[in-house]
């Protein structure tokens, strides 16, 4: 068996991992932004008002107001909606692929850290190198996610692309576009650092054991030569 400071560091690890992989996984299926943005018509000012999309990671919800419709709410799958828009489709679809990526090797992790607690007590399979990383993979992975989701829905013509794709070939006029950020956003935020958290658990049991390892080769260094001959 191995030692009880082996077990309780590596499932702490393996703890913090899947707390966070819970986390994401949670973000993945709820709101990530809202987009508002003005709309006018370009024939005549026959309406003036607002569109506003909310964004889930495979869905989404477009509220139309004078948008260029009154009272219109459409429910539609955004890769659909956004397929053809050129850079915020890769950008999104990217996104995505980071997060799944993010789940491989959160799932890689707690393997590893899982196995190393039952596993013999004097050695580790791919021990702290292989949760290093797989967890700086995701915390990494994670942290780019964050910026690309951001400029994907703030800097790019998303919105715009979804509201055309339901103006049904009415020429509108669109500015003034706004994005608030909403708890699948945010909780990336916690899945990060909860794999930094896990490499860090790692790190004291690694530098413990070197310690470990050092205090045993002490009194053989500190050994008199004549006794060393023997």
């Amino acid at each position: 068996m191995p030692s009880t400071q082996k077990i309780v560091f590596f499932m702490g690890c393996a703890c913090c991992t899947a707390v966070s992989v819970a986390l994401l996984g949670y973000a993945m299926s709820t709101k990530w932004a809202q987009t508002r943005v003005e709309c006018r018509g370009l024939v005549s000012d026959t309406f003036n008002g607002t569109g506003v999309i909310t964004w889930d990671l495979f869905s989404g919800t477009f509220d139309s107001n004078f948008c260029p419709f009154i009272g219109n709410s459409v429910e539609f799958k955004v890769f659909e909606k956004i397929k053809d828009s050129g850079a915020p489709a890769v950008l999104y679809v990217l996104v995505v692929f980071l997060l799944c990526l993010c789940l491989v090797f959160s799932a890689l992790s707690i393997l590893i850290a899982l196995y190393n607690s039952v596993s013999n007590p004097y050695e580790t399979y791919m021990g702290p190198i292989g949760v290093y990383i797989c967890s700086s993979i995701s915390a990494s992975v994670s942290a780019l996610v964050l910026i690309l989701f951001a400029v994907a829905v703030s800097a790019t013509n998303m919105a715009e692309s979804v509201i055309l794709g339901q103006a049904e070939g009415t020429a509108v006029e669109m500015r003034n576009r706004q994005a608030t950020f909403y708890a699948g956003y945010f909780l990336v935020i916690p899945y990060t650092i909860l794999s930094l958290a896990s490499i860090a658990v790692i790190y004291m049991y690694d530098h413990a054991a070197y310690t470990h390892r050092r205090e045993q080769q002490r009194p053989t260094e500190d050994a008199p030569k004549e006794i060393m001959m023997y």
